[in-house]
């Protein structure tokens, strides 16, 4: 049970998965940066 377990995690490609949280996160932070200059009155 336990080994199954850990094989499980060890199997995980942890590189695949940061690469789309980070690719995720630029995508989010685009809209957000806007979404904040908008609500400031389009000042920096």
């Amino acid at each position: 049970m336990f080994d199954a377990l850990t094989n499980a995690f060890t199997s995980i490609n942890w590189e695949v998965i940061f690469q789309l949280l980070f690719v995720a996160l630029i995508v989010l932070a685009g809209p957000a940066v806007i979404f904040v200059l908008a609500s400031r009155g389009g000042d920096l």
